[in-house]
């Protein structure tokens, strides 16, 4: 023998019929601090805070980070200069 039965109520009352605890109050209160957290971190994107975190203390002045990305490619373009003349380029 088999048996169907419908249902029709909301999550609400399911939850109440079964006597499972009410959670929403909780995940409220979780999903507001969830929400500070994000915006602290926000706060932390902000491009001068960026700068201090992806480069050291010395390198943080516009110029000298001009004057690295300057070196670097030099040295780049220099050695491959020099790997296509050691070719017979």
């Amino acid at each position: 023998m088999k048996i169907t039965m419908n249902v029709d109520c909301t999550p609400e009352e399911a939850r109440a019929f079964l006597g499972l605890p009410d959670v929403q109050p909780l995940q409220a209160t979780v999903m507001d601090e969830l929400g500070e957290r994000l915006r602290a971190g926000l706060a932390a994107t902000d491009p001068e805070s960026l700068m201090k975190t992806w480069f050291p203390v010395g390198v943080q002045n516009a110029e000298q980070i001009g004057k690295l990305f300057w070196g670097q490619l030099q040295v780049a373009t220099r050695d491959d200069r020099t790997t296509e003349e050691g070719r017979g380029g």
